[in-house]
């Protein structure tokens, strides 16, 4: 039984990850969940300098799911390289960095920093706020998604994934432009934009007053995006967006991603991607599933 996948010529020994800013780089879960057993750790965002990430309350519970404005708090590139890569490297598994930047040049920098690193392939977060551009997201406009995904393309030297935000009027278009523009891979979905106020304070529960949703209350939303953009382009697609079971998973991949990532599942079950795992395995053996590309875009 063939559970490998493969994103842009990496080859993955099943199609599970993990959602970028899920999973710390892997550390943190170290003692629940052996990494060797995953498709691919996927990093935390990764910027050329720290970021402090936003002001505190970040995080709120809500209906079927959480709401996060983190800010992508992360130490930046110096340590990831140091710390966090020689950890990674210890694990049979992929590792694909997520790089976020508040410019086009800052995106380059930390692209050409990890170019002869070890690991193999890259997530470009374009859901984070273009400062030149009054703080629109890159990935909210097609120009500027064609922009970001050729100067990281030009100079990156592993397969670049470009993450695709939900927060847009036709994600289709958005997946188009950066095929256009280069992009090996495809990951969406990123959180949606939502809000939520805390009636006996009066005020909103997260201090950046919007927050991204993420839980299996996006799921539907998440899977519909996931097939649309797997018919509209040719690129291999990792789907995410309130993945908690094996059955999760396979919805999106019959939708038509190669592989799948899990977030929010992981802060309140640290063992998901395990069970998810051994589900699609049980799956295959009991339908008789030799091949798990088989079940890639099967449902049309």
């Amino acid at each position: 039984m063939n559970t490998k996948v493969s994103i842009a010529g990496v080859e993955l020994k099943n199609p599970i990850t993990v959602a970028s800013g899920t999973f710390g780089s892997g550390m943190e879960y170290g003692d629940f969940v052996d990494l060797s057993l995953l498709g691919a750790v996927t990093t935390k965002g990764v910027a050329n300098i720290p970021w402090p990430g936003n002001p505190t309350p970040r995080i709120a519970e809500t209906y079927g799911g959480m709401m996060n404005a983190i800010g992508l708090q992360n130490p930046g590139i110096d340590t990831f390289c140091e710390r966090d890569i020689p950890f990674l490297k210890t694990k049979d598994t992929k590792i694909i960095v997520n790089v976020c930047g508040k410019s086009e040049s800052d995106y380059v920098e930390v692209v050409e920093r990890l170019a002869d690193e070890p690991v193999d392939l890259l997530e470009i977060n374009v859901s984070c706020p273009n400062v030149k551009e009054g703080g629109i997201a890159f990935g909210q406009d097609p120009k500027a998604l064609y922009s970001i995904t050729k100067a990281v393309k030009a100079k990156a030297k592993q397969p670049i994934i470009m993450k695709l935000s939900p927060n847009v009027t036709d994600i289709t278009e958005m997946a188009k432009a950066a095929e256009d523009a280069g992009s090996d891979a495809l990951s969406l979905i990123n959180t949606l934009t939502g809000m939520k106020i805390d009636i006996k304070k009066r005020t909103f529960a997260v201090a950046n007053k919007t927050a991204g949703v993420s839980g299996p209350a996006i799921k539907p939303i998440a899977v519909r995006m996931v097939y649309q953009v797997a018919n509209a382009v040719k690129l291999p697609i990792i789907g995410m967006g309130g993945v908690a079971t094996a059955e999760d998973a396979l919805e999106f991949i019959m939708a038509g991603a190669t592989a799948v990532a899990v977030g929010t599942a992981n802060f309140h079950n640290p063992y998901a991607t395990l069970e998810i795992i051994k589900g699609i395995e049980e799956y295959m053996q009991a339908g008789g599933i030799e091949d798990i590309n088989e079940l890639i875009g099967c449902v049309k």
